[in-house]
């Protein structure tokens, strides 16, 4: 056998599981951009998707811990609403297709989500399909309820900020899950010298998992991979591998759960007040609807109260003309009846202008186009006259009922308004105030934040100790580049890994700004117990003025019933009077002008009872709203006062065992 030459011998053994080729190369650095672009492939349509379905989920979980009802909650846009159907099919002018909706608008070309327009919620549709462009639309009170919940640019707004409130909890729950991080790089690389020329490619990719305990400990460990790959001279190339793996574990400040999770306590608690917030919302909402409703139908019934005075005033003024032609009445007397026709003319049309603003202010209460042709339906206001509560103050005296009139020296006697006759939502104030405090949302917010501000306090105190941290790390194996290309494979070995223990301490010897931020803690918790204060006192505010409210209106209602038959006597008999002679026209025109107020002064009344119901209902926290705007009014006959007086006992032992003391 021949001997080796001093060239073979000199020449190291090639390592052909280093020898990477160029092409290899190339894939690698193809490879690496595939999965780049494939963990980035995911659609802004699924990530739009991922957050609906994620707050829906957090929604859908509170509402019935909350509210004890489920909620059909969705922050879609109406596939089809009124506003649009409005502004086609009666060809109202715009300024842009925006108007009608996001459905209509003219997107960019960039826009990312194509899906989104098609993502719509049924909305709600008026049963009649007949065409608008002839007619005016006419809307019912519960249609106006629910199409306000469906085209209100408010209403839609308030639940987009629960939603948002939804997405908050989510991402602070997010910072307790493992975080996953991926990295990849591809270099390629020509390092030119006077005597060398190297030519690379360098490939790395690492993963990092990290997660945040409830209990203050930080996790994080990485796992990276480098492929390096000389492109000429021996096209030698090695792969890096390397484990970093650190644990942080609070030992004092910052060490509890109660600490850690606050951020997540308090989305929680922020979700359950954006509920309380919304049903709250809704309930003042839809007392804003009706009340709006009923208004424009009083101001309706003004016009009509309006156009008959002008024409008895006409007809008087014409009367009274014929009179004067006859000798009978003086001229000076005609000027008063033409002066008062003019009056009544000018009352008639303030008082159509007046309703047309109504109209148009609650078309923006509903979200619909101000220059739409609408109408309410004016039998709302006819069954709220027919009401029984209400017929039998508005029904006329029978034939041959006298009252008995007591001599004039006799003393007078002030009588009480009685509670005989009240209706169903006059509680004893007492009574309604206990409801009112079990069920008032607003309050059980304020109740809620004094918690808040406790927490707050005992976190700004926790901030006061010292810090003390153990540090943990561990790091195994060794990166890879260009330069150490000619090296072995790196490995995982524990034996000649890097590893370090560290206790880190802070003493508190500079706390200034945690000083200053316990006592405006403190502080805050103070002005927390004020606002309970105040947000109780009001609630009890508004119950007892609108009670008194519903008592003035009452008897408002039964005064202004009998104004209206004194006040048509007065004309009928001035007008006997008038044509025997034995009355001028200016008694007559008062009597007209007295009659036309006692009417105003009538509806004011019915409408302002009918209000302070809703209103009560509303103060008392019992009015229940469903998501397409529709309410339930409030049993008060099946309400247990008992179970609510222990229940407000039950939440001030301290005051009671002190009055017992």
């Amino acid at each position: 056998m021949a001997n080796p030459s001093k060239a073979q011998v000199m020449q190291p053994p090639m390592r052909s599981k280093h020898r990477f080729s160029a092409s290899r190369a190339l894939a690698c650095s193809i490879s690496a951009m595939v999965i780049a672009w494939g963990f980035g492939c995911k659609a802004p349509a699924d990530y739009r998707t991922e957050a609906d379905d994620v707050a829906t989920r957090i929604l859908d979980e509170a509402w019935p811990q909350v509210t004890g009802h489920e909620e059909s909650f969705t922050i879609l846009p109406a596939e089809q609403t009124l506003r649009r159907r409005l502004l086609l099919e009666q060809r109202l002018p715009t300024a842009t297709p925006a108007s009608a909706g996001s459905a209509d608008d003219r997107r960019i070309e960039q826009w990312p989500d194509k899906d989104y327009i098609e993502s719509r919620s049924p909305g709600f549709m008026l049963q009649s399909e007949a065409s608008l462009e002839q007619q005016p639309l006419r809307i019912t009170l519960n249609e106006a309820l629910q199409v306000a919940a469906y085209n209100s640019r408010n209403y839609q707004s308030q639940k987009e900020g629960v939603y948002q409130t939804a997405l908050r909890l989510d991402l602070q729950r997010d910072a307790f899950r493992n975080t996953w991080a991926g990295v990849v790089d591809s270099v390629v690389s020509s390092s030119l010298g006077a005597n060398s020329e190297t030519n690379g490619v360098s490939n790395s990719g690492s993963l990092e998992v990290s997660r945040q305990f409830e209990n203050g400990m930080r996790f994080t460990s990485m796992i990276a991979v480098d492929l390096v790959n000389l492109l000429n001279g021996s096209r030698e190339g090695s792969t890096g591998l390397t484990l970093d793996t650190s644990l942080e574990i609070p030992l004092l400040r910052g060490s509890s759960k109660f600490v850690v999770t606050e951020p997540l306590t308090q989305a929680e608690r922020d979700v359950v007040y954006a509920i309380y917030d919304f049903e709250r919302f809704k309930r003042t909402f839809a007392v804003q609807i009706a009340s709006s409703y009923l208004s424009v139908l009083q101001q309706q019934d003004r016009v009509e109260n309006a156009v008959e005075n002008y024409e008895r005033v006409v007809a008087s003024t014409r009367r009274a003309r014929r009179l004067a032609d006859a000798g009978r009445l003086p001229e000076i007397q005609v000027d008063q009846s033409i002066q008062d026709e003019l009056r009544a003319r000018n009352s008639w049309i303030s008082a159509q202008q007046s309703y047309e603003r109504a109209l148009d202010s609650f078309k923006l209460t509903l979200g619909l186009p101000t220059d739409a042709v609408i109408e309410l339906d004016p039998r709302e206001f006819d069954l709220l006259l027919n009401e029984p509560r209400f017929e039998r103050y508005l029904r006329s005296q029978s034939e041959g009922e006298q009252e008995t009139v007591p001599p004039a020296d006799a003393p007078v006697v002030l009588e009480p308004p009685s509670n005989v006759d009240a209706g169903p939502f006059e509680l004893d104030e007492t009574d309604a105030i206990l409801i009112s405090l079990i069920n008032r949302l607003d309050l059980r917010v304020a109740v809620g934040e004094i918690v808040d501000a406790q927490r707050g306090v005992a976190i700004a105190a926790d901030n006061l100790r010292a810090d003390v941290t153990l540090l943990g790390r561990a790091s195994l194996g060794e990166s890879r580049s260009l330069n150490s290309a000619t090296q072995d494979d790196a490995q995982l070995r524990t034996d000649r890994g890097f590893y370090s223990l560290l206790l880190g301490i802070d003493l508190p010897l500079e706390r200034t700004s945690e000083r200053n931020s316990y006592r405006n803690a403190l502080i805050a918790y103070e002005q927390t117990i004020r606002a309970l204060q105040d947000a109780e006192d009001s609630v009890k505010f508004d119950v007892r003025s609108t009670l008194r409210d519903l008592l003035e209106a009452r008897e408002s209602i039964k005064i202004q019933a009998e104004s209206v038959r004194v006040a048509q006597r007065r004309v009928d008999s001035t007008n006997l009077f008038l044509q025997a002679g034995r009355a001028e026209i200016r008694d007559l025109l008062e009597a007209q002008n007295d009659l036309n107020s006692a009417q105003d002064a009538l509806t004011n009344a019915v409408v302002n009872y009918r209000i302070g119901e809703l209103e009560l209902q509303r103060d008392l926290g019992v009015l229940v709203v469903r998501s397409d705007g529709l309410w339930t009014e409030f049993d008060a006959e099946s309400v247990d006062l008992d179970a609510v007086r222990k229940t407000i006992e039950a939440n001030r032992p301290g005051l009671l065992s002190e009055v017992d003391a």
